[in-house]
């Protein structure tokens, strides 16, 4: 066998054995969605595919359709968690993200009731640390793709030449490129959502914007305070300049998401502002951010 035909097989056998594990998920009009099937009974798909809370359907790797109850979203992570009656189908076997390279080879694969798993082949494009997305939530590492990802494919895994899951694709959270949300991201994720129903984030009622000061600092200046928010009772002002947060400086609303994680719910945080000129200081205890927010 020539090298050509090695690897052919190879990737072959990689869609297979990563494939046992993929399901078809109905949540909307139309194009089903992709999901991985994480453990026994439990389902992970993209939450942005899901376009109700009832009435929902998987179609197995053995061909049944069977009924799903939605455990909860994150539109944060772009993460939904289902439980459904899976029987003795395979579950997710997990690859390492940790010994990804830019450029290695993988696999990018999705499930449609009718014409079975589908698979796309590309590379790594860029690997770097842990990041925030539009919706705050926290992904431990960016995984970025030069692969299709088709419609129905978010929800689906990413998987290595081995065939092993290394985490779940979506199109939701950029505009300009698909994502790979981590296999420990997910886990977490499908944790908080079975345990609890939600992902608690931080959240401190402002519409912020930044600027740069006349002195040549850089905040984020309030444009919008929501009166019995956390920030609002705290007494910040539209107006007042944003220059540090909990001992970090801030520029960007990004600064300000970063220090809004799960751990940041009901902790007490002093923020550095300029109000009519003049530095002052505030404490700020941090809520949770309401659903849909």
């Amino acid at each position: 066998m020539n090298t050509l035909s090695a690897l052919s097989s190879e990737l072959a056998g990689a869609v297979e054995r990563g494939g046992q594990a993929v399901v078809a998920v109905h949540g909307r009009h139309h194009i089903p969605s992709s999901g991985v099937l994480w453990r026994p009974g439990i389902v992970v798909t993209a939450e942005h595919t899901l376009k109700r809370d009832e009435e929902i359907t998987v179609a197995l790797p053995d061909g049944r359709n069977a009924p799903a109850t939605l455990a909860g979203r994150d539109p944060g992570t772009d993460l939904a968690v289902l439980k459904v009656d899976s029987g003795d189908a395979a579950v997710a076997e997990f690859g390492d993200t940790a010994a990804l390279k830019t450029g290695h080879l993988v696999l990018a694969l999705g499930r449609s009731s009718e014409r079975g798993v589908t698979a796309t082949l590309g590379v790594i494009s860029g690997l770097s640390g842990p990041w925030k997305t539009w919706r705050a939530g926290h992904v431990d590492q960016l995984i970025r793709l030069d692969v299709s990802v088709y419609p129905g494919f978010s929800g689906g895994p990413l998987v290595n030449t081995d065939g092993r899951i290394l985490g779940v694709n979506t199109s939701g959270l950029s505009r300009v490129m698909a994502v790979t949300i981590p296999v420990a991201t997910a886990s977490r994720v499908i944790q908080d959502l079975l345990e609890k129903g939600r992902v608690a984030r931080g959240y401190l009622g402002l519409g912020m914007h930044p600027v740069n000061l006349p002195d040549g600092r850089a905040g984020v200046i309030v444009i919008s305070v929501q009166p019995d928010g956390p920030a609002g009772k705290a007494g910040v002002l539209i107006g007042d300049v944003l220059l540090e947060l909990n001992g970090a400086a801030v520029s960007d609303n990004d600064d300000v998401h970063v220090q809004l994680g799960p751990e940041s719910v009901g902790k007490r945080m002093k923020a550095r502002i300029v109000r009519g000129g003049s530095d002052a200081s505030l404490e700020i205890t941090v809520g949770e951010r309401p659903q849909g927010e």
